[in-house]
């Protein structure tokens, strides 16, 4: 399975841009399915990929991340806890 983690989390900070942060995530980490939505202090970012890290670390860089979910969709395909 191609981008088997769906990844959820929070980004809170001052002035931030849904479509820079939207575009950031795009050039960090390959996937599918990107939803970046919120305003100027709080942003949630949706996202399937393989290399969930490598998004965070991007997002790391906007502001704090929290309410971080990590859900590998590959085990929860085969009846596994994801």
């Amino acid at each position: 399975m191609e981008n088997k983690f769906d990844t959820q989390f929070l980004i809170e900070g001052h002035d931030l841009d849904e479509d820079a942060i939207h575009d950031g995530i795009l050039n960090s980490a390959k996937g599918d399915c990107l939803l970046v939505v919120g305003d100027e202090d709080v942003v949630k970012v949706h996202y399937h990929t393989d290399t969930p890290w490598k998004m965070l670390e991007y997002a790391a860089t906007q502001g704090d991340i929290h309410t971080i979910i990590i859900e590998n969709m590959e085990r929860q395909s085969n009846g596994l806890h994801g």
